[in-house]
């Protein structure tokens, strides 16, 4: 019986850059999660789990996915999330400086910027992942968080 989850997820240390307090701690928080909870199906098959590996690759995302009898590197474009992800992180910014200075009402109105970019994000992702792995929507939430981390530096 197929197993269709993650149950490592890791980002190459090569593509990451350093990063500040709050935004490790959503990264870590981002995989922890993803690993409590997902959906993962490699379109090309195979039984599952799976282990992934996220990169950047000459300013492109490369997904390396391995499971007991599949082994797969995707390589996708980013072009489709710039924007997004430039949004994201110019509201979560904004965000966490409101955290400390700003009253409820800023915060909160932020915070739903925040939010409606990130499902906006997930949503790309997942048509982007179309034809290669299904996500359910939580987890291309979680995954969305991941490439943003590796984006800071590309």
């Amino acid at each position: 019986m197929s197993d269709h989850r993650l149950t490592s997820v890791r980002i190459d240390e090569q593509s990451l850059s350093p990063v500040s307090r709050d935004q490790e701690q959503e990264r870590q928080v981002a995989v922890f999660d993803l690993l409590e909870q997902n959906s993962f199906t490699p379109a090309a098959g195979g039984d599952g789990p799976f282990d992934l590996v996220l990169s950047l690759v000459d300013g492109r995302l490369a997904l390396d996915i391995e499971g007991p009898d599949y082994r797969h590197q995707f390589m996708l474009s980013l072009t489709a999330l710039r924007r997004v992800i430039k949004d994201y992180f110019i509201v979560c910014e904004s965000y966490y400086q409101a955290i400390r200075h700003a009253t409820p009402h800023q915060i909160e109105a932020l915070d739903m910027s925040r939010r409606a970019l990130h499902n906006e994000g997930s949503s790309l992702l997942q048509t982007r992942l179309d034809g290669k792995v299904e996500v359910d929507q939580m987890t291309a939430r979680r995954l969305f968080t991941l490439i943003c981390a590796l984006h800071r530096r590309g």
